[in-house]
Order: C-alpha cells, then structure tokens, then sequence
C-alpha cells in the first residue's frame, strides 16, 4: 500500500469521488428532473448536494488513516477543498 501513497493520488480520489457520488445520488432519486425544470439556479439545493457529496471522501481518510498512508490522506482532504468552498460560496 505505500507505493500508492502518493500526494496526486490522493488529490485525484478527493476531487472524482464527490462529483460521482454526485451523479450516482441525482440519478438514484431522480433529481434530473427537478435540476432541468428549475435549472442549477436553486443554490440551496445544489448547495446541500455539495455538502453531502464531500462525505465518501471521509470515509476514504478514514480508511487511509487506519493503513497509515498519510499523504493519500491528505490528498484526499486537499481534493475535497473544492466541493467545500463551493458548498460554502453557494450557501451565501
């Protein structure tokens, strides 16, 4: 496992994890239509989504943590920034 403890790595996960989670969790309740009729607009929505999109990137620290692969866990954290400043921008 320390040969994949690697910054770029991590980094990688942190910013595809959440924008799959995304996807999976929009199609799974079939979020697109509501997204179609009232457009990306609806900041509180999308908002709330970005904040529950960031939460399989903690159950990957967590589990990089516990195999002591640090630098893919703080890449990991380092991926998941955008979601959360965003999370944040939109909430304002």
């Amino acid at each position: 496992m320390q040969r994949f403890d690697k910054y770029w790595i991590g980094i990688v996960l942190g910013l595809l994890m959440p924008a799959l989670f995304m996807f999976v969790y929009i199609d799974h309740f079939h979020l697109w239509y509501t997204f179609k009729e009232f457009g990306w607009g609806l900041s509180q929505t999308f908002s709330k989504l970005l904040q529950v999109s960031v939460f399989p990137n903690l159950a990957l620290v967590f589990v990089f943590y516990t195999t002591d692969t640090w630098r893919l866990s703080k890449g990991v954290l380092i991926g998941a920034m955008p979601y959360i400043i965003a999370a944040i921008a939109l909430t304002f």
